[in-house]
């Protein structure tokens, strides 16, 4: 039995006992406070309200954000308006936003059609891409001989024009889905590849040692440090790509389709119906900021450790 007086005041650490060479486990110390110490968050510090103030500063600065983004956007459409109004622009060179609504109005019962069409090439070609990406990304941050060969020729593969290899696809592939999907996994492989090998190669050195001087193989490397660390560096890639992914739809689309934004702006041009080009131009630019935002979400739940709840 011991009194107060023989307690030992703050943390103490019980370790892990090793679980020896060769079986990749890794020395863990578990930080156990005493009575004498808090544990962050405990209520009896009071360390919830500043959190909690903390918390209601960051929803009311993104509300003010969103509010001025939603604010600015309603400026530059009430000065599109008033500039064609005022300076009587033919609707043929640049029609008023009210008559972008109108032609929304005309053709809201097949517009959604063809944004499936283009959404579902694009997000089924954002996942192709991303999956091939990383893992060519893996064999080349793994095999020196493969990065000082592939990635050169990656580099001069994006200097191909995608409206030049959009048409061989659709030889090769016919028409339909295939060929779409096929020229948004081109467009967005490139930024996952170049940004997954990034963050294999900022992978901690040393954790890298420690790692493999407990046996650790490579897959086990691999799987354990270096994925891990790679994981912000592939999301700010994805993020990238999401964008463009939308692009690579139209594009295919353009070539040849049967439905899609693509072929309904082409449709539109071709008819000199400009404000119906404006309805498909919004569509495409709100579908890429879900898109993107959809991304950043994932992002956000699979790397909490790179972005915590509560920003100072």
């Amino acid at each position: 039995m011991t009194t107060p007086a023989e307690e030992v005041d703050g943390p103490t650490a019980d370790a892990v006992p090793d679980a020896g060479p060769g079986s990749g486990a890794l020395v863990a110390a578990t930080v156990v406070p005493t009575s004498g110490s808090t544990a962050p968050g405990d209520s009896a510090t009071g360390s919830k309200k500043p959190a909690n103030g903390t918390s209601t500063r960051a929803r009311r600065r993104r509300a003010v954000d969103g509010a001025l983004v939603l604010g600015l956007l309603a400026l530059l459409v009430v000065a599109w308006q008033a500039y064609v109004r005022v300076f009587d622009v033919p609707p043929y060179l640049l029609p008023p936003p009210s008559d972008v609504w109108h032609a929304f109005t005309e053709i809201r019962g097949t517009l959604p059609g063809h944004i499936t069409a283009t959404v579902t090439a694009a997000v089924l070609g954002l996942g192709v891409g991303a999956v091939v990406a990383v893992g060519l990304a893996v064999v080349i941050a793994s095999v020196p001989i493969v990065r000082r060969v592939l990635l050169p020729l990656l580099v001069v593969s994006q200097s191909i024009p995608m409206v030049v290899v959009a048409p061989l696809l659709i030889v090769w592939l016919g028409f339909g889905l295939a060929p779409k999907v096929a020229v948004v996994a081109l467009i967005v492989f490139f930024p996952v590849v170049v940004s997954t090998v990034a963050g294999i190669d900022a992978t901690d050195r040393d954790l890298v040692d420690l790692v493999r001087s407990m046996g650790a193989g490579r897959a086990r490397l691999l799987r354990s440090v270096q994925v891990p660390a790679a994981l912000p560096s592939f999301f700010a890639g994805l993020q990238v790509s999401a964008a463009y992914a939308m692009l690579g739809a139209v594009i295919a689309e353009w070539m040849g389709a049967s439905e899609g934004l693509g072929i309904f702006l082409t449709r539109a041009q071709t008819s000199f119906r400009l404000d119906r080009v404006f309805v498909g131009i919004t569509a495409i630019a709100l579908v890429s900021v879900a898109l993107f935002l959809t991304v950043r979400l994932l992002a956000r739940l699979a790397t909490p450790w790179q972005h915590p709840r509560l920003e100072h």
